[in-house]
């Protein structure tokens, strides 16, 4: 079967089309025949070993997010049947309740080879069945954009009707973030660094929006949108550039929901923000397998899609890597198997 993989050393130049054996359910196992996967940022971050030992071993196939059809089921098999539509979840033995470390290391696309293959064997317990009215590039983006967006506002929040919520970006987290946050009942808010993009997420939904490259100081200005309240949760995607001003519009008692730091992981503010006002700074790395399926419940009751920029083909993995580097993209990066 075609597989991508990093072979011989770290790094993207490693990172190659190649061949292994198709895989046989054991006892407990299923085989998946994948049908396409998406990119996160983190699919650029494992070819340099950037997570260190908890990267993985060489050879290491990558990318987190896929969904696929059962095709072979082991002896004692009960969750899923061959012929059912399935994604991989993202921390294959998270299924429910606090992290631990086995918990939080145990994800696809490293350490544990990811859904650049034809097919996969994993353990009945990692895989959820999906939605049918979406296909299967839509399927293929929920288990760690859209359940990171879910952990943000349901799991480690329990966002409310009437809630403000500001979110930064237009990436996948963030688009996920405005459709949840709306169908809980929340106002709103996206910071972006393009009117064009601030237009279409308008159209999602979204109550306000604040370009940051025209008003750098976004904090001050979303004074208006709150009346001077303030935030009850962010989604804060930036990190070192965005932390700052995230803690000088979130009201007292509200939560930071740190999901990324694409500006830099450094953490230079006034810890008296935190302190004086009761902020809680919450650390949101994906969910579990109970978060993701209730997620994916609320997703088919209400007829959800995900939104999707683009789709390479499986040979163009690293076009498409190319891609989500640049930052171009309004929602998904996705490939068809």
């Amino acid at each position: 079967m075609r597989v991508f993989q990093i072979e011989g050393d770290w790094g993207m130049d490693h990172l190659r089309l190649s061949t292994r054996a198709e895989p046989h359910a054991g006892p407990g196992q299923v085989v998946v025949q994948m049908k396409a996967s998406s990119l996160n940022y983190r699919d650029l971050v494992v070819p340099n070993r950037g997570y260190g030992s908890h990267t993985g071993q060489l050879p290491l196939i990558p990318v987190s997010d896929g969904v696929g059809v059962v095709t072979e089921v082991g002896p004692g098999v009960r969750r899923v049947a061959v012929g059912d539509r399935v994604c991989p979840t993202y921390f294959q033995r998270w299924i429910s309740g606090e992290p631990d470390l086995e918990r939080l290391t145990q994800s696809l696309g490293g350490p544990i080879d990811g859904t650049m293959a034809d097919y996969m064997c994993l353990s009945e317990e990692g895989v959820s069945k999906v939605p049918a009215h979406l296909s299967d590039v839509e399927a293929a983006t929920l288990p760690c954009a859209a359940l990171t967006a879910w952990s943000a506002l349901v799991t480690c929040s329990h966002t409310q009707p009437g809630d403000r919520v500001l979110i930064q970006g237009c990436g996948g987290v963030a688009l996920f973030g405005v459709a949840f946050a709306k169908l809980l009942g929340a106002h709103v808010t996206v910071i972006s660094s393009s009117d064009e993009r601030i237009e279409r997420v308008r159209h999602m939904g979204a109550d306000a929006a604040i370009n940051y490259r025209t008003t750098p100081e976004w904090a001050k200005a979303t004074r208006d949108i709150t009346g001077g309240r303030g935030y009850d949760l962010i989604l804060e995607l930036g990190g070192e550039k965005t932390l700052p001003q995230s803690l000088r519009c979130i009201r007292p008692g509200g939560t930071v929901a740190m999901i990324g730091i694409l500006s830099g992981s450094a953490m230079a503010t006034s810890l008296g923000l935190i302190i004086t006002r009761q902020v809680r700074l919450q650390g949101v790395t994906v969910g579990h397998r109970d978060g993701f399926e209730a997620m994916l419940r609320t997703i088919d009751q209400h007829q959800l899609k995900p939104v999707v920029d683009r789709v390479f083909a499986f040979e163009e993995l690293k076009e498409a890597m190319a891609y989500l580097q640049s930052g171009a993209q309004f929602g998904k990066v996705c490939l068809a198997h």
